[in-house]
């Protein structure tokens, strides 16, 4: 039987073969990447990078000169995706006034102060984004959030995404989708195989037989944040109790159902959890060559 376990981004994902899978099969039509609406989980306090999040959220800690929650919506706009739902919750007023004021900080314009109306004479950005800023509650677990959310803003759309608001890859999202409908589940989570952070060393008895310095986990997936949700998700697994955690009971009830495909991805993949992640992410963006926003890479993900 298929398990899913751990706590957001980065948990163990284990697999048997497909073919224990029968139940909970969806039959879906095609839905363009525009017109699909994309849950980015805002709310956490972010406690494990306390240097950076005691004024702000955490998704609006800066890589670069952008915060972390502009390069996760512009690594999905790359792919089609442009409708955002962002489940706010602590300061959720930071969030608020960066999409507020996005227009005027970004845009050349005269204002009248006489009528308070503003003119504006340009736009000096390239994103086409629909953003919708919900506030989810200020300690509301992850699950709650999206259904909260989803409650009032998922609209037609029979199927829809969901993320974290600290984690960037170059995965080829829109494959991701596309392998979501044909493969006729609930939910399909990315599987990433990240380095390891230590080394490891093999042995035959007490000699090392194989030294290898932060190696790639050979056959083990994890949780790379990236979902995408049949909207059937949010009313069987979901509620808007505000100890709902979806990496919990709703995606391990939802694995154990046989509901729950992996999207296989080799390529990039980084999760900001602390001052030495954000360091990381800001040297690959200061590099010029930053994975999640160059063109498409080569190697984008393989069904499982």
């Amino acid at each position: 039987m298929s398990a899913f376990s751990g706590c957001a981004a980065g948990a163990m994902l284990y697999s048997t073969s497909p073919s224990v899978f029968t139940r909970l099969r969806v039959t879906s039509r095609m839905q363009a990447t525009s017109e699909t609406k994309v849950f980015i989980l805002c709310g956490g306090l972010g406690t494990r990078l306390k240097e950076e999040t005691e004024f702000r959220p955490k998704p609006m800690v800066p890589i670069g000169s952008h915060p972390i929650l502009w390069h996760v919506m512009q690594s999905y706009s790359r792919w089609g995706f442009k409708r955002f739902v962002l489940c706010a919750g602590f300061k959720s007023d930071v969030i608020k006034s960066y999409f507020l004021n996005y227009a005027p900080m970004n845009s050349d314009f005269t204002v009248d102060l006489s009528t308070n109306s503003v003119a504006y004479h340009s736009f000096d950005h390239g994103q086409d984004w629909e953003v919708t800023v919900a506030f989810t509650g200020k300690l509301t677990m992850t699950g709650a959030r999206i259904a909260r959310a989803a409650a009032k803003y998922l609209g037609p759309g029979e199927h829809f995404a969901a993320t974290y608001g600290d984690g960037l890859t170059d995965a080829n999202l829109k494959e991701e989708f596309e392998f979501h409908l044909a493969g006729g589940r609930v939910g399909t989570v990315l599987g990433v195989s990240p380095p390891s952070r230590f080394g490891e060393i093999s042995l035959d008895g007490d000699r090392v037989v194989e030294f290898a310095e932060k190696p790639d986990f050979k056959d083990a997936w994890i949780n790379g944040g990236y979902f995408f949700f049949h909207r059937g998700f949010v009313d069987r697994y979901l509620t808007t109790d505000e100890e709902c955690v979806l990496e919990r009971e709703p995606l391990v009830r939802l694995a154990r159902d046989g509901g729950l495909n992996m999207f296989k991805h080799k390529g990039f993949w980084a999760c900001m959890d602390t001052q030495r992640d954000k360091e990381h992410l800001d040297r690959l963006w200061a590099s010029g060559n930053a994975p999640w926003m160059g063109p498409p890479a080569g190697q984008q993900g393989t069904k499982t």
